[in-house]
């Protein structure tokens, strides 16, 4: 939980677009440092430029969440420069699709580098920071937040890889929480779970590594695509209305921030199924037509 923002320090990943930029913004409106961490050099020179012009001190620095070394390097310059941050949002991620069965080993490498191990490393790295710093100061708040998505929730067929990265950030964050409450009231954690927000993920292969460059895309994936592009461009919430959310969740120590409750009905049938021992429920219960779309392209493929 964080009361009061001025003159704390906010360390973000993604910061150059979609979430982490709005709540950079907000972080600089509230008069805290802000730590812009990104991985697409130039979109992280304006964000810079932004944040700096709405009065905030700044430290920006080109990192690739995935790797360890220099997200230890990041932790370090940001403690050389502003001490412990009070607010980490874990935000860096990519999206991927298709049949489960075909991605490669590159595109389980690229999507749970970013997506798991960019929040691991965050968890990991800051925490103990954050810990330290709550000792010394009877007075410190800090609070962690990791974005992970209603996929982080549910099984929704075609993006399986996505999927399997999300959940573990559900339970990385769930597991965090329990485990920060059992050595400080000082320090909380909040897991963001977004639905269809438009904020650029669905074109994250513009910053994948050369090193883990796809091969040829599969039908199923070309699919996959299409119906993200769809469903993120048309979605009607927000990104600046989610990074809203996060705030408040800071402020009223709220664990699960959701862009669109109105999705939890699925998470409930799926959650019931369990309860009852039966099989997982149809996805498309809900819009029945996407189903048999989805279904009669891949069969025809």
């Amino acid at each position: 939980m964080i009361t009061d923002f001025k003159g704390k320090t906010a360390v973000i990943t993604g910061a150059a677009s979609g979430f982490g930029l709005e709540c950079a913004r907000i972080a600089a409106q509230r008069g805290m440092n802000v730590v812009l961490v990104d991985v697409q050099a130039d979109a992280l020179e304006k964000a810079e430029q932004e944040i700096q012009a709405l009065g905030a001190r700044t430290l920006s620095r080109r990192v690739d969440v995935a790797k360890a070394p220099v997200m230890e390097l990041l932790a370090q310059h940001v403690q050389e420069e502003f001490g412990a941050p009070h607010f980490v949002f874990n935000n860096a991620g990519v999206g991927a699709g298709g049949l489960i069965w075909e991605n490669t080993v590159k595109d389980w490498d690229w999507v749970l580098g970013v997506n798991v191990w960019g929040v691991i490393h965050g968890v990991r790295l800051f925490t103990p920071l954050m810990l330290d710093a709550a000792k010394k100061d009877p007075a410190y708040q800090g609070h962690i937040v990791n974005t992970a998505s209603m996929a982080g929730l549910l099984t929704p067929p075609n993006m399986g890889i996505y999927n399997v990265s999300k959940h573990a950030v559900v339970a990385l964050t769930e597991t965090l929480y329990q485990d920060l409450k059992l050595v400080t009231d000082q320090i909380s954690a909040s897991v963001l779970c977004p639905y269809f927000v438009p904020t650029g993920i669905n074109q994250s292969e513009r910053n994948r590594p050369a090193d883990l460059a796809p091969g040829a895309s599969t039908v199923s994936q070309r699919i996959g695509q299409a119906m993200s592009d769809k469903a993120v461009g048309s979605g009607k919430i927000t990104a600046a209305e989610v990074a809203q959310k996060v705030f408040d969740a800071m402020e009223q120590d709220q664990f699960y921030v959701f862009s669109h409750p109105k999705a939890l009905g699925n998470v409930a049938s799926r959650m019931q199924a369990m309860v009852d021992i039966a099989n997982p429920p149809d996805p498309f219960t809900e819009r029945p037509e996407i189903g048999e779309q989805l279904r009669a392209a891949l069969r025809q493929a």
